[in-house]
């Protein structure tokens, strides 16, 4: 079997950053694949994306590049040295990053722009350690249960597939609107399905708010109540996207889709029955 490996570049901090990797081998049994990550920490600058060669210098036969506003210089620059190598780069972003779909698409870029990862509260007045690791809990809770993880998870397992059998690799282009992120999450009961739907609406206000919060306003009496009031909002997204998955569990009927030791997708909805391919 041909071993794929895929690297990660992570710069900055967007909430699919955190388990971008591990989504591909849960279970950490994948015979198929090899992974790196390259992570910047919080930072996301040209200085910080120069270390992308150190990467490719491990020749991985794709990369996956993470950050918020995929436009910025540094995530920019980092795109163009994988594709200076002739590397596959897909290029996974927040809201802002879709001003860059055109020139994304022209360059032959993949990308999957998240709307419904949002940016955090960051005014100094507001934000602490435990303050960012709750909102990331949170956004991790929400993404994962309205069906974006799936989205991703599917959407790199795709290309793996396509460089294991050697067929050509077509790159994900897509911005996961709460549809249809949400149609990837194969809820059955069509209630989880809108409560679905209704927390990621709620986490893509949350972007708007922090966004208001963090550079159209000056005056700390306006911004740190707007901050505050998008982080509560998105405690009450993860609380909703909870009940969609309780609503499933309660039926048995919540899907479960393991990888197999060889990549392969299995497939199960019963809690006690066994995954099959």
């Amino acid at each position: 079997m041909e071993l794929v490996k895929i690297g990660f570049v992570k710069l900055g901090n967007i909430g699919t950053s955190r388990i971008v990797d591990l989504l591909l081998d849960e279970r950490a049994d994948r015979d198929d694949i090899d992974v790196r990550v390259l992570g910047t920490g919080a930072k996301m600058t040209p200085e910080n994306a120069a270390d992308t060669s150190r990467l490719l210098d491990w020749d991985p036969d794709v990369v996956v590049i993470t950050s918020p506003n995929a436009a910025l210089p540094g995530p920019k620059g980092a795109r163009e040295m994988v594709k200076e190598k002739g590397k596959p780069c897909i290029v996974i972003s927040d809201a802002p990053a879709k001003k860059a779909v055109d020139k994304l698409k022209e360059e032959g870029f993949g990308y999957i722009i998240i709307p419904g990862d949002p940016m955090i509260g960051a005014r100094r007045e507001f934000l602490d350690p435990v303050e960012m690791s709750l909102f990331n809990a949170d956004v991790l809770s929400v993404l994962s249960i309205t069906g974006v993880v799936k989205l991703v998870q599917e959407e790199i397992d795709g290309v793996i597939d396509a460089i294991k059998k050697g067929d050509e690799v077509k790159l994900p282009q897509i911005i996961a609107t709460a549809e249809r992120a949400v149609e990837r999450a194969n809820f059955s009961n069509p209630y989880a399905k809108a409560k679905a739907i209704a927390a990621y609406s709620m986490a893509e206000k949350v972007a708007e708010l922090d966004v208001k919060g963090c550079f159209m306003m000056k005056n700390p009496e306006e911004y740190v109540p707007v901050v505050a009031a998008a982080h509560e909002l998105l405690r009450e997204a993860a609380k909703l996207a909870f009940e969609a998955r309780e609503i499933e569990k309660q039926a048995d009927s919540l899907v479960r889709e393991p990888h197999s030791r060889t990549g392969e997708i299995m497939k199960k909805k019963k809690l006690m029955e066994k995954p099959s391919a």
